[in-house]
């Protein structure tokens, strides 16, 4: 028996848990597919314009800060930097199961399920503040 059945027809507003999950994970297919066709394209772009010569691991050189702020990476995509559209395919895989927590807390607050509500906007809170105050 599902938790909608169990707690009563007064749940069954909105998406039911079959097809919440249904969504949740083609939201996370479509996200995965996407960034990974973007960095793909990016790197591709980087080979051609740069080429496969051999790097030098003995020493670490961080990405030049034109790719540490959204604002510049979209600056870099329209100079055409190969370098910036892989950053954004990285940018989309971290976002996507930002996404589906996102998605998770609206359908949460469909069924007006406020336990599940809860925790979704807790676990939010917690990736937010990992990717924006401590990143």
């Amino acid at each position: 028996m599902t938790r909608s059945e169990q707690e009563g027809p007064e749940r069954r507003q909105g998406l039911s848990d079959a097809s919440m999950d249904a969504v949740m994970g083609r939201l996370l297919q479509v996200g995965v597919l996407l960034a990974s066709a973007v960095v793909l394209v990016g790197g591709v772009l980087y080979l051609r314009a740069k080429g496969a010569g051999l790097a030098d691991y003995g020493s670490f050189r961080s990405e030049p800060g034109s790719l540490r702020h959204w604002a510049q990476v979209m600056r870099a995509i329209g100079q055409g930097d190969p370098a910036a559209i892989i950053q954004v395919g990285v940018l989309l895989l971290i976002a996507t199961p930002v996404a589906r927590v996102v998605f998770a807390a609206v359908a949460f607050t469909m069924q007006r399920d406020r336990l599940y509500v809860g925790i979704s906007v807790a676990v939010l809170t917690i990736l937010l503040v990992g990717l924006f105050w401590l990143g």
